[in-house]
């Protein structure tokens, strides 16, 4: 697949009066064209000032960022501008002009670049039916909801006819539903008009909803990329693991039996009761410790941390038992006290 978008040894120090912060430390990543990325972490962890850094509105400390190969660092300031207008970006306020009709916030950006203003609002329109939203041509960012706002700053995002989408938390002011429909907007984007994505949160499940590949982000540092499956399936970096599996970092201390096991089930196993029938066949009960199942690319992926005897040969025949039925297992330390 084509490359995209390359990242090379990225850094970025913030100089305070006081103090310095490493907010970026030697990030590498290749985004390829036409794939739904998502770069994922905890508050604080880098993410937001990695994806400014992709269209140079802040310029790294150290390193090198590729747009088709173009070296952003190399381009005068009006060659760097003309490639911003392919790399566009919407956010978790919308930041709609709120004195400007929807209309008018969707034709901004086209007179910026230029367009008349009988083409631009001939755009803006089309983008409008895009994204649901024609009836609302004429209202004002204040009489719109969340998410209807959020599909107008799309719709302005679209305008000049990116190539890439830049999306910095953009459903993290909406409820799940209105999330759901966003992210599928996103998609229907994505797949009519083949453009690359690279979508920053902090939540596991928008990855899950739509993104094709991954990155964890961890104080400041790369912690583990992949295909979103592969991660959900196999988080190998502890940050991986606590996104994966949604724990808060507390252990169970009350439960008695050290050991535990994560299971990943897919869609050919999610309909065999394998735990019930493991259960029988090794005559001893296990401890569900959680359970969730999830959508990844539309096919069904379940996880299962169970607490397993503590004797150990009951626990070995359990742990071949599941192995034999072709599922993931996966030996947790320290999962409980």
């Amino acid at each position: 697949m084509e490359t995209i978008i390359q990242v090379k040894d990225v850094t970025k120090t913030f100089v305070g009066k006081d103090n310095q912060v490493e907010a970026l430390k030697g990030i590498n990543l290749d985004i390829h064209k036409g794939e739904i990325y998502g770069i994922i972490g905890m508050s604080g962890a880098g993410k937001s000032t990695l994806v400014r850094c992709l269209n140079f509105l802040e310029r790294p400390t150290t390193g090198t960022v590729l747009i088709e190969g173009k070296d952003l660092a190399s381009l005068k300031e009006g060659e760097l501008r003309k490639t911003r207008t392919e790399i566009a970006m919407i956010f978790q306020h919308f930041n709609l002009l709120m004195q400007r009709t929807v209309l008018d916030n969707i034709c901004f950006p086209l007179e910026i670049t230029g367009s008349s203003k009988r083409d631009a609002r001939k755009r803006a329109k089309e983008l409008l039916e895009i994204v649901g939203l024609s009836e609302k041509a004429k209202a004002y960012p204040a009489q719109l909801s969340g998410g209807q706002k959020q599909r107008v700053a799309i719709a302005r995002a679209l305008a000049n006819n990116p190539k890439i989408l830049l999306c910095d938390e953009a459903t993290s002011a909406l409820d799940p539903t209105t999330t759901k429909s966003i992210l599928a907007l996103l998609k229907e984007i994505n797949e009519k008009y083949g453009i690359t994505i690279v979508i920053i949160t902090h939540e596991m499940a928008v990855v899950q909803e739509i993104c094709t590949h991954v990155a964890i982000i961890d104080s400041g540092s790369l912690a583990e990329t992949g295909t979103v499956e592969e991660v959900f399936s196999r988080p190998k970096s502890d940050a991986a693991k606590k996104l994966v599996f949604q724990g808060d970092g507390n252990r169970y201390e009350e439960m008695q039996g050290k050991r535990c096991i994560r299971i990943v089930f897919k869609s050919n196993s999610s309909f065999e009761p394998v735990i019930a029938n493991m259960v029988l066949a090794c005559k001893a009960p296990v401890n569900i410790l959680l359970a969730d199942t999830k959508d990844i690319g539309g096919v069904a992926h379940g996880q299962m941390i169970l607490q397993l005897p503590e004797e150990t040969v009951v626990a070995e025949k359990m742990i071949q038992y599941l192995k034999e039925r072709n599922l993931e297992v996966e030996e947790l330390k320290n999962y409980v006290g």
